[in-house]
C-alpha cells in the first residue's frame, strides 16, 4: 500500500470517531465558549469539519501564507456534519491524486511573506492536516465535558462509557 493509501485510510477512520463527536454537540450551546478567548462550540465544530479539506487544498501549492481570517459559527450541528463529510470526501480526492513522490517535495508556511515553517509535505499532511484535526478533536472533548455531554470512545472505552 503505498503512502497516500495509508494517509486516505486514516482520514476516513479518524472523520468517523470526529463525526460521532461532533453529533452529540449539544446544538443549544454553539455559542457557548469556555473562556472569552476561545472559540465557540460552533466556530471549534466548523473549523475541525472543514480542515481536511482546507489544509488539503492549501498544501497543493509549494508554499501557502498561513489564514488569519475570522471563525464564522455554525448554525447548527447538521451543518457541521455536513461540512465534515464534504470536508473528508474533498480531501480524500485531492490526497489521491498525489503521489509518494509528491509527498516528499518541500512545503513552506509563510507569515506575511517571511517563511516561518520549511518541510516535506508529507510532514504537513501528517501535522497540519491530521494532527491539527486531532488537536482540535481533543479540544472538542474537554467542551464537551465541560457541557456535561458523555463522551464517546475514540481509541477505546471513555470513562462514560465504563
Amino acid at each position: 500500500m503505498s503512502v497516500i493509501q495509508l494517509l486516505v485510510e486514516e482520514l476516513r477512520r479518524e472523520a468517523s470517531s470526529t463525526r460521532r463527536l461532533i453529533e452529540i454537540m449539544p446544538e443549544a450551546s454553539l455559542s457557548w465558549r469556555p473562556h472569552a478567548r476561545s472559540m465557540s462550540l460552533g466556530q471549534l465544530g466548523l473549523h475541525l469539519a472543514g480542515l481536511p479539506e482546507a489544509v488539503a487544498l492549501m498544501l497543493q501549492a509549494p508554499l501557502h501564507e498561513v489564514p488569519t481570517v475570522p471563525l464564522p459559527e455554525a448554525a447548527s450541528v447538521a451543518e457541521i456534519v455536513a461540512r465534515l463529510a464534504h470536508a473528508t470526501a474533498a480531501a480524500e480526492t485531492l490526497l489521491g491524486e498525489w503521489s509518494d513522490a509528491y509527498l516528499q517535495e518541500n512545503f513552506s508556511w509563510t507569515l506575511q511573506g517571511t517563511v516561518i515553517a520549511a518541510t516535506t509535505r508529507y510532514e504537513q499532511v501528517r501535522s497540519t492536516l491530521l494532527n491539527h484535526v486531532y488537536h482540535h478533536r481533543g479540544q472538542l472533548t474537554v467542551y464537551l465535558r465541560l457541557l456535561d455531554v458523555p463522551i464517546p470512545g475514540i481509541y477505546g472505552p471513555s470513562a462514560d462509557e465504563r
